[in-house]
């Protein structure tokens, strides 16, 4: 194929999936939105790239065999993990590092990590997966077709799809049966204001730990900042130098 006809052949592709996220979200009925968080009325005020929100996870504090960070995200979203074989959605997972070398082993939350060059938005055919200017990656459920190039393209696993009719949803919370969703830092806290920090944090701080610190990480007053500045920190898969959200120490 010549170039010439390749690109014809990419922009043909690419009007089609439009087309077709467009059918699926015209489907959802009128009225009925699965996502808004552009945050045209935020109570925090427009978003801009002034505040960049991240997570720092410190492995040495995080409990092995705790899992109340995992717990908090499900009861915050209403996901429901149905037993045993889990076949709804998973926004955190807990994981285990080993050094073969050292045999030193930590455990640690591992959830999207709100990458600066987000593979997932990268390779969206409908612009659903997004960035918001203060770092957050969201995924626009009437724009997403469930194509899931961005499960194959997030090196982290962090994304899920939707196989199941959901129940019970949380107001705040709106999912999508055929869309694909992943961790949105409890984005409707945020917006709220008020210092609400994702669910994740609030129960790692409860169950006293306090292995996770939210914040903003272009305010060098801030917790999560002093806490980056006084020790460091990694990326996960910083080789992929995808400036990632979310950071971590001791790992």
């Amino acid at each position: 194929m010549s170039g010439e006809s390749k690109a014809l052949a990419d922009q043909s592709r690419r009007r089609f999936m439009a087309k077709t996220g467009a059918a699926l979200a015209v489907g959802l009925g009128a009225g009925v939105r699965f996502i808004d968080f552009p945050n045209a009325h935020a109570a925090t005020g427009p978003v801009s790239q002034a505040q960049r929100w991240g997570l720092l996870i410190d492995a040495d504090k995080c409990a092995s065999g705790c899992n109340a960070c995992v717990q908090a995200c499900d009861d915050e979203h209403g996901i429901r993990d149905h037993g045993r074989a889990r076949t709804d959605a998973q926004w955190i997972r807990k994981v285990r590092v080993r050094d073969n070398t050292s045999g030193r082993e930590v455990s640690l939350p591992l959830m999207c990590q709100h990458c600066e060059e987000a593979p997932c938005v990268e390779v969206c055919p409908t612009g659903a997966s997004f960035r918001r200017a203060d770092g957050i990656v969201l995924v626009d459920k009437h724009s997403c077709i469930g194509c899931r190039y961005c499960m194959l393209a997030c090196p982290y696993k962090a994304r899920s799809f939707i196989h199941e009719n959901l129940k019970d949803q949380k107001p705040w919370s709106p999912r999508g049966k055929g869309t694909v969703e992943s961790c949105n830092l409890c984005v409707h806290r945020i917006d709220e204001g008020g210092g609400r920090i994702p669910a994740c944090a609030e129960s790692c701080a409860r169950e006293g730990h306090g292995a996770m610190v939210f914040g903003d990480l272009n305010d060098p007053a801030s917790p999560i900042a002093k806490a980056m500045g006084e020790q460091p920190s990694q990326e996960l898969r910083a080789d992929l130098e995808l400036n990632t959200g979310v950071r971590y120490q001791n790992i």
